[in-house]
């Protein structure tokens, strides 16, 4: 499955109450802030709410700047970005502005709830049915595949991001601070409770706007099992960025590689013919890095934008091995490697015999192949 760039925006007091933008309801963010947020709508696929938003607070879900409108169509884009939202129920207010505003809507819901959101809606929206549960997967699935959605932002409410961010499925996090305690215990929370990604959000950046604090995060905790998660795709990217830096070999792939922690600590990195060896192995560079009794190997994460070797001529050990007496035992990779070199060769067969998952995000792989072009073509 491919999905679209999972970004969240939100706005917060500083007793952690998330923003209300209905009539007459607190306003948490500045007018700078609400023009970059303009500016942010504009530059996205598609705009998603729940449907408890538009019942409580009625938005429109505008790109408000003409001269922003105007360069999406320039570009070939439609004038607004799609507008989605999710509701279990089909439970919709066929009056909300949210309708009858702007470009495409998209109603997302369960199979049970298709039928009564197309009654209330008329053709005011598509609506696609899920199945018999809300599947956010299956829901960024068909956004990105069917709709082609790249980039997404999610406005809220504060269920939608619990569950995206709980999935591991929010690529990134914008939340601005507002200088403003509420202390009301109805006001709404931006997450509920639950379990969240293992370790500490990545900051990226911090940037005043008027009185109000834009805070961008980004998740780095890898996934646990075959579901990748959006710091799953992180890492993958990284790796291959380093694949760029490889010394081109007319004999060789050009690999990176990560190892990454299950809190998201980065553990080592590497890259084919790093330093002075010019027959190193990515995954066996940057597992040369770390500590063999490093007690976090176990529940490490290594990212390759190859597929680990199983076989090979320069070494005793291929990496799929290497990998595995290492104690890892979860791989993220872009490309399966082709017979180009070793005919047949599986480094996920011996991998998966020896206890590991690996997950493979084919998304990836043209940029994998990238510094490689001169040997597959």
């Amino acid at each position: 499955m491919s999905y679209p760039y999972v970004l969240l925006s939100a706005a917060v007091s500083l007793d952690g109450y998330l923003d209300d933008t209905g009539p007459e309801r607190l306003l948490l963010s500045s007018p700078a802030d609400f023009d970059r947020v303009d500016a942010v709508r504009a530059s996205v696929d598609a705009i998603l709410i729940g449907a408890g938003t538009i019942r409580a607070d009625n938005p429109r879900l505008l790109v408000n700047s003409a001269e922003r409108r105007a360069a999406r169509v320039r570009e070939g884009r439609p004038e607004y970005p799609l507008k989605v939202t999710v509701t279990a129920a089909g439970d919709l207010d066929p009056g909300a502005k949210f309708w009858h505003t702007g470009g495409d809507k998209l109603v997302y819901t369960t199979d049970k709830g298709a039928e009564q959101a197309a009654r209330r809606l008329g053709g005011a929206a598509d609506v696609v049915p899920l199945g018999p549960d809300l599947d956010w997967r299956a829901l960024l699935s068909h956004l990105h595949d069917v709709r082609g959605v790249r980039r997404l932002m999610v406005e809220g409410g504060g269920t939608v991001h619990t569950q995206l961010l709980r999935q591991g499925l929010a690529d990134e996090l914008q939340l601005v601070l507002a200088p403003l305690f509420v202390g009301d215990p109805a006001a709404p929370r931006l997450f509920g409770p639950g379990g969240y990604q293992a370790g500490r959000l990545r900051l990226t950046e911090t940037r005043r706007i008027e009185d109000v604090v834009l805070m961008r995060y980004e998740p780095t905790a890898p996934g646990t099992g075959p579901l990748p998660t959006a710091a799953d795709r992180h890492w993958l990217r990284t790796a291959c960025e380093l694949a760029a830096l490889c010394p081109p070999s007319p004999t060789a792939f050009s690999v990176g590689a990560v190892v990454v922690a299950a809190d998201g600590t980065e553990l080592a990195r590497g890259h084919s013919r790093e330093g002075d060896d010019p027959v190193v192995h990515a995954e066996e560079a940057a597992l040369a890095k770390i500590d063999p009794a490093d007690p976090r190997l176990p529940a490490a994460t290594v990212y390759s934008s190859l597929e680990p070797c199983a076989r090979r001529a320069s070494r005793p050990a291929p990496c799929s091995e290497l990998i595995l007496r290492a104690g890892v035992r979860r791989v993220v990779t872009a490309w399966q490697e082709p017979d180009t070199f070793v005919a047949g060769a599986d480094g996920t067969g011996i991998l998966v015999k020896g206890g590991a998952v690996v997950v493979v995000l084919p998304e990836y792989e043209d940029q994998a192949k990238a510094p490689n072009r001169h040997l597959v073509g």
